[in-house]
C-alpha cells in the first residue's frame, strides 16, 4: 500500500512527534514533516459532489503513514517528545456526512475510547513531553472530555468562528 506501515506493539522510532488521529492533516503546515508519524485507523479517499468548490467536487484524502488505533498505540513507553491528540468529536452525524468523513465520528463507547486515548498518549510521551489536545465542543463540551483524564492542562485557547474549537496543552510529569 504505497508506503503505508502497520506498526508492531512496543515499537520504538526515531521520530519525535506522533499524531495518532491525523485524518487529512488539516492543521499541519508541513503535511510530510520527516519528524512526525502521521497515524490514523482509516485510509480512504472520499469525493462528494456539491456546490462548495469550483468544479462541483470535494475530495478528502486520509493517508496515514501508519495504521493505528489511538486506544492502543503500538509504540514503546516514553517514545515521543510531542503528541498531537485530535480525536473525532462528533457523537451523531449522518452516514454520508462530509463533516463526519472529515473529522471522524465517536463510537457508542466514546467516553471509554477517549479515556484510553488520553492514557495511551501520555504513556508514549517522554518525561517532560508535551501533549497538544484539540477538541470541538459542538456536541460534547470540553469540560466533559477533560473529566476523562486525571491530567490537567497547562493552558488552552478557544478558536474558530464560534469559539468552539479548543487547543489545550499538557506536559507529562
Amino acid at each position: 500500500m504505497d508506503g503505508l506501515k502497520i506498526a508492531s506493539s512496543g515499537e520504538t522510532t526515531t521520530e519525535r512527534v506522533l499524531d495518532p488521529c491525523c485524518g487529512s492533516r488539516m492543521f499541519w503546515f508541513d503535511r510530510q514533516h520527516s519528524d512526525v508519524i502521521y497515524g490514523d485507523k482509516r485510509r480512504e479517499t472520499i469525493t462528494v459532489t456539491d456546490r462548495c468548490s469550483a468544479d462541483g467536487q470535494r475530495t478528502l484524502r486520509i493517508e496515514p503513514d501508519v495504521l493505528m488505533d489511538f486506544r492502543a498505540l503500538p509504540y514503546a513507553d516514553g517514545n515521543f517528545k510531542l503528541v498531537v491528540f485530535d480525536p473525532p468529536h462528533l457523537k451523531s452525524a449522518g452516514p454520508k456526512s462530509w463533516i463526519a468523513a472529515k473529522y471522524g465520528k465517536l463510537g457508542p463507547d466514546w467516553r471509554e475510547d477517549l479515556r484510553l486515548g488520553f492514557s495511551e498518549c501520555f504513556r508514549v510521551l517522554a518525561p517532560d513531553g508535551v501533549l497538544v489536545f484539540k477538541w470541538n465542543e459542538t456536541q460534547v463540551k470540553v469540560k466533559e472530555v477533560l473529566a476523562l483524564t486525571d491530567k490537567k492542562p497547562l493552558f488552552g485557547h478557544p478558536s474558530g468562528r464560534t469559539g468552539l474549537t479548543h487547543w489545550l496543552v499538557f506536559m507529562k510529569d
